[in-house]
């Protein structure tokens, strides 16, 4: 029998924002990580793309891996391809959805802004999260593929340009100045939070899904029993972590990366 592990997959290095919210509640759960980086990025495909790819993903990594539970770490990927994965597989399956419905209860100017992909902001899930749960409230969206490079790029220690940032936030701000609530609707964007809280410090929340989605893997392994079970288990910490990537890649910063995920071997794999 395979060791109780989660699967969190993502089109890079987004995913790992849920990752540090899913280790600090279950730090002795085995993680393996999958960046799809010969995809990336995931926020300018087609939805038929992202339904194809993601499903393939979890076929051949879910198969060999028997993970516990799957987490798509991806708002894009998480907002079209849900349904299909679920249909495949057996295994828990949690998705990430803008964090809106929390948003729209801390914002206290009454003014939200959603900072997501293009794909994202596109989306008919969105807008109807903002329907159900934020219609008193002033939304206006902004959709960035760019800050998801910026994202990479501080993970492979690339100097970000302040300007750079505030370029891409610009827009957001331009179309509602008193916005105080801010949220972070790509797995990437939570890892820029101290270059967008230096840019524009007026906002008062910036808001991402990590912690409840941690929460709901916690809760989805304490109803299988796994957690008592990890906690009661030493872990070989050369073992607790594997880092998975569909192309070869040597640009990450290592200690960023274990910042995020902890200790961890990284493998290629072909898809």
């Amino acid at each position: 029998m395979a060791s109780p592990s989660v699967l969190i997959l993502d089109s890079g290095i987004g995913g790992l924002s849920v990752t540090r919210e899913i280790r600090t509640l279950c730090p002795y759960l085995h993680i393996d990580y999958l960046a799809d980086l010969a995809a990336f990025p995931y926020g300018i495909k087609s939805e038929e793309q992202i339904i194809s790819r993601v499903t393939t993903l979890v076929d051949k990594l879910g198969g060999s891996l028997q993970p516990s539970v799957i987490v798509v770490a991806c708002n894009t990927a998480s907002t079209v391809a849900l349904d299909a994965i679920r249909q495949q597989t057996q295994t828990p399956v949690v998705g990430v959805v803008p964090a809106i419905k929390p948003a729209a209860v801390m914002s206290e100017t009454g003014v939200i802004g959603v900072l997501a992909t293009e794909g994202t902001v596109n989306r008919r899930y969105t807008h109807q999260l903002i329907q159900e749960f934020a219609q008193s409230r002033t939304v206006v969206l902004h959709g960035s593929s760019r800050l998801v490079e910026l994202a990479e790029q501080k993970l492979r220690n690339i100097s970000l340009q302040p300007e750079a940032v505030q370029q891409e936030l610009r827009p957001l701000f331009d179309k509602a100045p008193n916005i105080d609530t801010v949220v972070l609707a790509c797995t990437h964007f939570p890892l820029l939070k101290n270059e967008f809280a230096a840019c524009f410090p007026q906002v008062k929340f910036w808001v991402d899904s990590g912690l409840a989605i941690a929460k709901r893997v916690e809760y989805l392994l304490s109803t299988q029993g796994i957690i008592t079970a990890i906690d009661a288990t030493p872990v070989n910490p050369e073992e607790l972590n594997k880092f998975y990537v569909t192309t070869a890649t040597d640009q990450y910063n290592q200690s960023a990366l274990a910042s995020l995920l902890g200790h961890f071997k990284t493998e290629v794999i072909a898809i």
